[in-house]
């Protein structure tokens, strides 16, 4: 229990308020002075102060340290201010965004592969709003350019970090579990039972060339797919 916190509590809220990156634990108790043990102590009572209707501050805990930010209900407020209404994306950024979340690090040709469709647009998109980015280059032909997520995708969608991600389940696991429920042997002509092959099975991560993607992947643009058209992801026999 830390005797006399109210300077440590204001000095705490004030660095959490200036910082442009996350302050991790051992990085505040350098600056305050205190062990590193006592600053989560801090930071509740700050948690707890910003939980109350009249604050308008909320804390955001990130894999990498703490930061402050504005509670979301009040996000018409600062709107208003900066004269800026809230940009949604298209659902072709949605798509990109979804592969480059679950499949990072990914290469373009690679999105294109998955997605059946050229996605340059979609992508430039992303980078330009701060929710993906370089983060080095794949060893390979040509070497290309490696992408991922940024720290403003963890806070734009509430997480903190790609381990929150919900999980995703495969249409063909769905129907193997169904199919298994109903029918877990089979009886051939000679009378031998024999069980059913496992639908679904979990194999290797698929492999693509990025040349090679790039040109198995039908050269139209993003303008000429029609609203509701379905994107599925293309797998080598």
């Amino acid at each position: 229990m830390i005797l006399f916190q109210d300077t440590e509590i204001a000095a705490l809220e004030a660095l959490l308020f200036v910082a442009k990156e996350p302050l991790s634990i051992q990085r505040l108790a350098e600056i305050l002075e205190i062990p590193a043990e006592d600053v989560p102590e801090l930071i509740q009572v700050l948690k707890e102060r910003y939980e109350t209707p009249a604050s308008g501050f909320t804390m955001i805990e990130l894999e990498d340290g703490f930061r402050l930010g504005t509670k979301p209900e009040l996000a018409g407020y600062i709107e208003v201010l900066y004269k800026q209404p809230s940009q949604t994306l298209s659902n072709a950024a949605l798509e990109v965004l979804s592969i480059i979340a679950y499949k990072q690090p990914v290469t373009r040709g690679e999105i294109d592969f998955i997605r059946g469709v050229q996605s340059d647009r979609a992508l430039a998109t992303l980078v330009e709003k701060g929710l993906a980015k370089e983060i080095g280059r794949k060893d390979g032909p040509g070497r290309p350019i490696l992408f991922g997520t940024t720290e403003d995708f963890l806070l734009h969608f509430g997480l903190r970090s790609l381990q929150e991600l919900p999980t995703l389940t495969r249409p063909e696991e769905d129907e193997a579990e169904e199919d298994n429920d109903n029918d877990k042997a089979v009886t051939d002509t000679a009378g031998e039972p024999f069980v059913h092959a496992e639908i679904g099975e979990k194999t290797e991560p698929l492999e693509v060339d990025d040349h090679e993607a790039q040109e198995k992947v039908p050269q139209h643009s993003e303008d000429e797919i029609e609203p509701g058209d379905t994107f599925v992801e293309s797998r080598k026999n």
